[in-house]
């Protein structure tokens, strides 16, 4: 798969996520990581690049086990971002399933 659509794909479930729930970064490689097959490399740089376009706010929580961990909350405008995002993938997924024969022909 290619390495670019991938990505967006793991940002937006990233964005979801979080949406949920606050999490600190390991929370979010793994409950990611339980899905898809996603390491702390690709997802360290998401989550500075999502915190940088304000989707995210973030906090130190102290730690029973070392130092403090940062936790990620996300923003309205990642909010919004986040219900524009799903919309345009449920419309490309329909459209791609349309193509290669219906949701029947995924596996």
């Amino acid at each position: 798969m290619n390495s670019q659509f991938k990505r967006g794909i793991i940002e937006l479930c990233v964005l979801k996520i979080i949406s949920e729930e606050e999490r600190s970064s390991f929370e979010v490689i793994e409950t990611l990581g339980a899905k898809i097959d996603v390491n702390e490399n690709t997802i360290y740089p998401i989550l500075r690049r999502l915190t940088k376009n304000n989707y995210f706010e973030t906090y130190s929580k102290a730690s029973p086990v070392g130092a403090p961990r940062k936790f990620y909350k996300i923003t309205d405008l990642g909010l919004k971002n986040l219900k524009e995002f799903e919309k345009e993938w449920k419309q490309f997924l329909e459209s791609v399933l349309s193509i290669l024969g219906g949701k029947d022909n995924v596996k």
